[in-house]
């Protein structure tokens, strides 16, 4: 196989081929190790070197043999280093596996590698002081967002059909509307967060991965989405597999849209036009299609979302690192989280609170929310200032 085909070929098709004998394991491996070498000079999207063997996985998993990376958020592999792309942390290593990790071992994915984010996953500029810049694939003078921006980054390359990414305020979803993929935030409860955690970023933070293709997000969530395992919240189950959906009629769906954000943030027209065109054509082919959006306060948002940063600010102070090393960002969090009283977050919570309740009640009355994932263009490098 010539390596423009493998990357053309997402981890379904490649696995029926690997299923169909018309390749071999070894064979894909290659291809894919000669795929990310020839891309990443370019894209500075890997931690370090590519692991000399892949992670061990199970040889007969439903993806098994499909190459795959994993982000370096934190102990995620057994006897892996990782730095969460800090100077700061130095000699840290994973004693045992993260639950899901588990489960993509036993989807037989074959882990090549580790792939860059910003210091601690705080920013949606993968830009950290330890790795440099995270180049988009489709312009190199633009970031790839955060924090999973080096596995985007190689998933839209074509180097590796999927990667391991996980998300609190975006870190999927931002990546893959800036390399234009499939970033797929799963509901809470519905993949693990343990064993070291037992409800990540009080709830926020989901792990999951990037996709090229609707079908890999599937055949992924399906590997890896039994219910965990004494995790807080567990998702109530799947009518059916998320597979059989990608054939099913989904009959005559509700679905709002909304471009302008709570905020007030302005959205350049060119993206809030692509919401628009994607409702006029949900409308086309029969939906019912409305302008409306969640009745929720931004003042909430935003108090909510300090719950999961100041969980990575705590997690910090609680590790052995070096201080000194961290960017401008990341010493911030932690000033923000010595001051942090109980009483903050009690108020968090609650803001929590006021906006996941309106946000479910407004799906009893409509199916979809169609609403652009970042307001501008992927920034160009050295927007977000990291060392101020």
């Amino acid at each position: 196989m010539k390596l423009y085909e493998y990357a053309c070929l997402d981890a379904v098709g490649l696995r029926e081929l690997l299923r169909g004998g018309e390749l071999r394991p070894a064979e894909v491996e290659d291809l894919a190790r000669r795929a990310i070498e020839q891309v990443d000079p370019d894209l500075n999207a890997l931690t370090g070197p590519l692991f000399d063997q892949p992670l061990t996985s199970d040889p007969d998993g439903p993806l098994a043999g499909v190459p795959f990376l994993l982000k370096d958020s934190g102990p995620f592999a057994r006897g892996v280093a990782f730095s969460l792309g800090s100077r700061a942390i130095h000699g840290a290593v994973a004693g045992e596996d993260h639950d899901l990790m588990a489960r993509f071992r036993a989807a037989g994915l074959a882990t090549l590698g580790k792939t860059t984010v910003p210091e601690l996953g705080l920013s949606f500029a993968t830009e950290s002081a330890r790795h440099g810049p995270t180049r988009n694939p489709w312009d190199m003078t633009r970031g790839v967002g955060g924090s999973s921006g080096g596995a985007a980054a190689l998933v839209a390359a074509g180097a590796v059909p999927l990667a391991h990414g996980n998300d609190g305020g975006g870190s999927i979803r931002v990546p893959a509307s800036c390399c234009g993929l499939v970033g797929l935030k799963p509901s809470r409860g519905r993949t693990p967060c343990g064993p070291q955690v037992g409800e990540a970023g009080f709830g926020q933070i989901i792990e999951f991965g990037l996709c090229r293709t609707v079908r890999d997000v599937a055949h992924l969530l399906d590997a890896v989405s039994d219910p965990p395992v004494g995790d807080k919240y567990v998702a109530p189950p799947p009518g059916r597999p998320y597979t059989d959906e990608l054939r099913a009629a989904p009959g005559v769906l509700r679905v709002a849209v909304m471009t302008k954000p709570w905020a007030g943030t302005p959205v350049l027209s060119q993206v809030a036009d692509i919401a628009v065109t994607t409702a006029h054509v949900l409308e086309w082919i029969g939906h019912t299609v409305v302008k409306a959006a969640p009745a929720v306060d931004a003042e909430d948002i935003i108090e909510a979302s300090t719950l999961a940063v100041a969980t990575t600010g705590a997690a910090l102070l609680r590790a052995p690192h070096d201080a000194v090393g961290l960017e401008a960002v990341s010493r911030r969090i932690l000033v923000e989280t010595r001051r942090a009283t109980a009483m903050d977050i009690i108020s968090a919570t609650e803001a929590q609170h006021r906006v996941t309740r309106p946000i479910n009640r407004f799906f009893l009355d409509h199916d979809l929310l169609v609403t652009p994932t970042l307001a501008q263009l992927p920034a160009p490098h050295g927007t977000l200032s990291l060392s101020g």
